[in-house]
């Protein structure tokens, strides 16, 4: 019996010391296992006299009972110690704000953007969207629109041009979507009224231009189409994509080999504090260039001078995403910094519409 005593305070004692859950497992099938000691007693009872297993039995498993006892009071405390330091190292500060969703996390790029609000704007209009490869043909990129032999822009300090193929013709990046338009002369009949949006590629890199930017040039043909058409275009699409209610407009005599007559196209505005407002102010910004289609386009496209006119346009959407946002530096638009993405992206959810709003 007083083996028995002994082996029941150890056990206890055990128990007691049983730091967690697996620590307290262990001193169980110790005792109580299969082949655990209190188990080892109990299988001593049947070689036993009826007298002695009287009195061995019952002190045995009394000793059972006090250590069954002692292992579902220990397993309650290690369990409420474990909840509490679970408690304590997962808690949810419940005044914090909640995470913002993952359809609302991301931003959608200032030039995308923009890219939305030109297409609806001049969709609005009745125009549709024409697109071409980026990779041109000599032929398409200068030629067909006028670029005389010699022009600036046709040599390699100004263009991307490949390797000469066999035949000594080059294929070069394109300096600007009007190749687009040369296609939809030649693939499409008359009346056309088509936007040309996309990149396009020139040698020159500074804080105002990169060798990679995005332009949308417009184009009109018809029968009748003239330069009234064009200015009431033009004011209709400043107006919506400057978001302001009138806006006055100057038009400059220029250059470009594809139209005549060519001007550029200054707009109000008013410069306040590193600030640009349009519709108000006595200043003039430069903005685009456009013209009537030259004669010799036309021809370069096969349509007759004599019967179809049209007029053109181009302006880059770099520059105008910069103007109406206040971006600084172009540079900024290509660096991928998530932070001057959060600053200055859109909400993805959030398509422009003239109804709603272009950039609310």
């Amino acid at each position: 019996m007083s083996d028995l005593a002994t082996l029941e305070q150890t056990i206890l004692g055990e128990i007691a010391a049983a730091g967690d859950e697996a620590a307290l497992e262990a001193v169980r099938v110790a005792a109580l296992g299969k082949k655990g000691s209190i188990s080892a007693l109990l299988a001593t009872l049947g070689k036993m006299s009826p007298d002695e297993r009287k009195v061995q039995g019952a002190a045995i498993n009394q000793a059972k009972d006090k250590v069954t006892e002692a292992l579902a009071g220990r397993r309650d405390v290690l369990k409420a110690a474990a909840l509490d330091a679970r408690l304590a190292s997962e808690t949810v500060d419940v005044t914090l704000p909640t995470r913002e969703a993952t359809a609302e996390a991301g931003r959608l790029h200032p030039l995308s953007q923009v890219f939305e609000e030109v297409n609806t704007i001049f969709a609005d209009m009745g125009f549709a969207i024409a697109e071409g490869p980026d990779i041109e043909t000599d032929d398409y990129n200068f030629t067909k629109l006028n670029f005389p032999v010699g022009h600036p822009a046709r040599e390699m300090h100004d263009t991307f041009f490949f390797p000469a193929k066999e035949d000594g013709s080059r294929m070069l990046l394109r300096t600007h979507t009007s190749p687009v338009q040369v296609r939809t002369m030649l693939t499409q009949k008359p009346p056309i009224r088509v936007i040309c949006p996309g990149r396009t590629y020139r040698i020159d890199s500074d804080a105002t231009h990169t060798p990679q930017f995005h332009q949308v040039e417009g184009l009109v043909i018809d029968k009748s189409s003239h330069l009234g058409h064009l200015k009431w275009i033009l004011h209709e699409f400043c107006k919506a994509f400057f978001e302001v209610d009138h806006i006055n407009m100057r038009f400059r005599p220029s250059f470009f080999p594809f139209t005549e007559p060519s001007l550029e196209v200054d707009i109000q505005c008013r410069r306040d504090k590193g600030e640009i407002r349009f519709g108000e102010g006595e200043d003039w910004l430069e903005i685009l260039g456009c013209g009537m289609v030259h004669p010799n386009v036309l021809r370069a496209c096969n349509l007759d001078p004599d019967v179809y006119q049209g007029f053109a346009w181009g302006m880059g959407i770099d520059r105008i995403a910069m103007l109406k946002y206040g971006m600084h530096d172009l540079r900024q638009l290509f660096d991928s910094d998530v932070r001057w993405l959060a600053h200055y992206g859109f909400k993805p959810l959030e398509l422009p519409t003239l109804a709603g709003g272009l950039s609310s």
